[in-house]
């Protein structure tokens, strides 16, 4: 047996997903006859290599289980609580292999979730880039604006991470009219971060209510409740696998029925050529190609596969260009608020200017005045220093008198 990536093998095992594999194995928990591993490039032979996470034997893989569960509220999505909450692993009895949840749904949070071993297809659904949407019915508090719907659509800054472009259209409202009573939406994402909707909606003023997870990719079941589980079907996993969303019957048109060869007739039509005669005698005679026809067909179905192919790739490569635009467009709406904040802040600053401009005149007409009132004191004293000097009167001396 070839060698394979030891998170591959692990994954195939069912101990955990790949992604969780790799952690495993950066912070040393998995061994390769008795030494440990921790660089994520290593290869093992799963037939013949001992291979243990946290001292545990891996066997030969497991039988691939896919389950689809309609978890209820306030049941943990994970295998084990360490505060002894309930785990959808309980609700799920009966399955000998050892199974774990893709992704996570909040504590109080409903709806549909997968169960499997199958690490290829857990990695394939959680992550992003493979473009699996998830769709919500989310109640909200409140009927938000439309403008505030389209800033969510567009993403917003959640724990300094700003969130990728979502769809979301309102369903309906409790009161009587439009606008009265709180809301409920439709919300598709292809991220699945923390509590993420309920933050959303948090900070535009709606905080959330209710929340059920009514699809995940082309996967939906209305039938479930509360609790119930199924095992999925070929067909189901494995439009997981190549995540394509189930196929639209379109009724095809009625084909017009040909006209009778004696109405052509009678319409004056030409009579056939003898080259016209031979060449329908020869093709009566010569019997169908049957065998030739099978071959053609198959080529032509994968002509058209080939063709789905490429324009499944091409509406991939547009998805970025759009996601692009529409943050430019977000980014455009960020700089006009600021450059008409900055312009109300010049308004408001121009009645302060106008004041200092003011408090300024009237600083310099009291120097002014006060400037006078020294030069007009200085005028006095020069004034009462040039007059002369009053002179003593004469005494007489006694010899005269």
């Amino acid at each position: 047996m070839e060698q394979e990536r030891l998170q591959k093998i692990i994954a195939h095992a069912g101990f955990a997903s790949r992604r969780e594999a790799e952690e495993m194995i950066r912070t040393g928990r998995v061994t390769v006859n008795g030494k440990v591993v921790t660089e994520l490039g290593s290869r093992a032979d799963a037939s013949r290599d001992h291979v243990k996470v946290d001292g545990k034997l891996i066997t030969h893989a497991e039988e691939h289980r896919y389950i689809l569960l309609y978890k209820p509220k306030e049941v943990m999505t994970t295998v084990d609580d360490p505060q002894g909450r309930r785990t959808v692993i309980e609700l799920v009895k009966g399955v000998r292999e050892r199974i774990y949840p893709i992704g996570r749904l909040d504590y109080h949070s409903e709806g549909l979730i997968i169960l499997t071993n199958d690490g290829d297809l857990a990695f394939k659904v959680s992550h992003p880039k493979h473009g699996s949407v998830k769709t919500y019915h989310v109640k909200v508090r409140g009927v938000p604006d439309q403008r505030l719907v389209e800033k969510l659509e567009r993403g917003i800054t959640i724990d300094g991470k700003r969130t990728l472009p979502c769809e979301i259209a309102r369903m309906k409202t409790t009161g009587k009219g439009d606008e009265e009573g709180n809301s409920w939406f439709e919300v598709k994402l292809r991220e699945g971060r923390t509590q993420q909707i309920r933050k959303m909606f948090q900070v535009v003023g709606h905080p959330v209510s209710k929340l059920r997870r009514v699809a995940i990719g082309p996967l939906t079941d209305p039938k479930l409740t509360p609790g119930e589980w199924r095992e999925l079907t070929p067909r189901e996993v494995k439009m997981l696998q190549t995540m394509q969303e189930p196929p639209v019957r379109r009724t095809r048109a009625p084909r017009k029925k040909a006209a009778p060869a004696a109405a052509k007739k009678a319409a004056g039509a030409k009579a056939p050529s003898k080259r016209r005669e031979a060449a329908t005698s020869k093709r009566r005679e010569t019997p169908p190609r049957r065998d030739a026809g099978g071959p053609r067909r198959e080529t032509a179905g994968a002509r058209r596969e080939a063709t789905g192919t490429r324009r499944e790739s091409a509406n991939t490569r547009r998805e970025p260009a759009s996601t692009r635009r529409e943050a430019s467009g977000g980014r455009r709406e960020s700089t006009g608020a600021r450059r008409e904040a900055t312009g109300s802040r010049r308004e408001s600053g121009a009645p302060r200017r106008e004041a200092g401009g003011a408090r300024r005149e009237t600083t310099t007409k009291r120097r002014e005045t006060t400037t006078k009132r020294r030069e007009t004191t200085t005028k006095r004293r020069e004034g009462t220093s040039d007059k002369k000097p009053r002179k003593a009167p004469a005494t007489r001396s006694r010899a005269s008198r």
